[in-house]
């Protein structure tokens, strides 16, 4: 979509950085799935985006403004919105028998909304100087965050369900060790995980953004080098150049098989809630297809759209040195 804004989901028709906006846009379909939805679910649920709102926007006076690049409100609301097409795909196909709920629906959206909570860094944190730094830990954090969340509300109930599917957005966990009560709960965790994958990779900014935020945030978070058991280092991305070099061999080996494996192709489901469309698949395709131009070209000034300010880019640590590094073009042999 050519006119798609820089701010704006797949459907270009609600502003993925307003978290009242995806507010609303979650609650239609909510109520369009689960017409005897209650008042006092849309209450809560209005409320967690409220304060995760807050939370991101350091209105909460127990955090810093969340200031990594890449992982901020936008990516949060993104992904909450994509979960919530999801599940709605879901849910019209399903037997009544087979159906999540209203109760699972919920759960998972206040769990997507807090998934990246772990990168913002506590008030009084004295040792770190950007959320980045918190890269390889950050759902373990994002976890403890959704605990306490949940407790402070008054659904402790659902505080270790939500902290362990968390972690079906990341790495730390092994997949047979997220424990959840049952069949149901696993598959919104997997829509949980490919939710995360399809809003950040569809992202109309998705290249400028690997680029440009996700590199940076790799470097502070020490995955940008890698090293082994004798101390030695070996770069695995030497710049955000490099990154796009070899994100069309990460998407092949490790995405796809997150999404058709790991999750067992729930990412169908949006066909469903969109009639037959498949939008979020078609933007990332479309993402990657035009990376696979720029490598073979080497035109990397191609990539030049303008992603959305956050606080990140404007507080990140040494930021214009990232910004300014040209690599060498490589030699054709």
């Amino acid at each position: 979509m050519r006119n798609r804004r820089s701010q704006y989901d797949v459907t270009n028709q609600v502003d993925v950085s307003d978290a009242f906006q995806v507010c609303n846009a979650v609650l239609e379909i909510l109520r369009d799935i689960y017409p005897n939805l209650s008042a006092s679910a849309s209450t809560a649920l209005k409320a967690a985006f409220e304060d995760c709102h807050k939370l991101f926007e350091g209105e909460n006076p127990n955090y810093l403004p969340c200031d990594t690049l890449y992982h901020d409100k936008q990516h949060s609301l993104d992904m909450t919105l994509a979960l919530s097409r999801l599940i709605s795909g879901h849910e019209r196909t399903a037997s009544l028998a087979d159906r999540l709920g209203a109760e699972r629906a919920i759960l998972g959206i206040i769990t997507a909304l807090y998934h990246d909570s772990g990168y913002i860094r506590h008030i009084n944190d004295p040792h770190h100087k950007n959320g980045a730094e918190y890269t390889r830990t950050h759902v373990s954090r994002s976890a403890d965050f959704l605990k306490k969340y949940l407790n402070k509300i008054g659904h402790g109930e659902y505080a270790k369900i939500a902290s362990n599917m968390v972690h079906y957005t990341g790495y730390e966990v092994a997949p047979d060790n997220i424990h959840l009560p049952d069949d149901k709960t696993h598959l919104v965790g997997h829509m949980l995980g490919t939710a995360d994958l399809i809003a950040q990779m569809s992202d109309r900014c998705y290249l400028e953004k690997c680029r440009d935020r996700l590199f940076p945030e790799f470097v502070l978070g020490g995955m940008a080098v890698q090293i082994d058991a004798n101390g030695n280092e070996k770069v695995i991305y030497e710049s955000g150049i490099d990154l796009l070099r070899k994100t069309p061999l990460f998407f092949a080996n490790e995405v796809e098989d997150r999404l058709n494996n790991l999750f067992n192709k729930v990412y169908n489901f949006e066909t469903v809630h969109f009639d037959g469309e498949r939008k979020y698949i078609h933007a990332l395709g479309q993402n990657q297809a035009y990376l696979k131009k720029i490598l073979k070209s080497e035109d990397f000034d191609a990539i030049r759209r303008e992603a959305p300010e956050n606080y990140g880019t404007r507080n990140f640590p040494g930021l214009d040195e990232y910004l300014n590094h040209k690599p060498k073009k490589r030699q054709t042999q």
